[in-house]
């Protein structure tokens, strides 16, 4: 990743675009529908095989084991090691 300096000492770094995509994802415990941002260039897959240990959700809905709901959240980080299958939908945003 590239820096750039301004006089003030202010950092810009690049923007790296991404698409809004709507998914359903299983994790061992719970189901949660979000969004999740992919890099326009990169398949679901590819994001999901990042090396970070977490993927961020949006707009999250988190279910227990009998579907009811159990919390929501704007913003959740899921550890990609509890996440079992994910089923992208539906893209929200180019």
């Amino acid at each position: 990743m590239s820096y750039d300096y301004n006089e003030k000492g202010k950092i810009f770094t690049e923007v790296i675009n991404k698409s809004a995509v709507k998914a359903t994802i299983q994790t061992v415990t719970n189901l949660i529908e979000g969004v999740i941002h992919i890099r326009r260039d990169k398949r679901v897959k590819d994001e999901l095989d990042e090396g970070e240990r977490f993927l961020a959700v949006t707009d999250a809905k988190i279910y227990a084991a009998d579907g009811s709901l159990s919390y929501q959240a704007k913003f959740l980080s899921v550890a990609r090691e509890q996440i079992v299958w994910v089923i992208p939908g539906e893209i929200v945003e180019e």
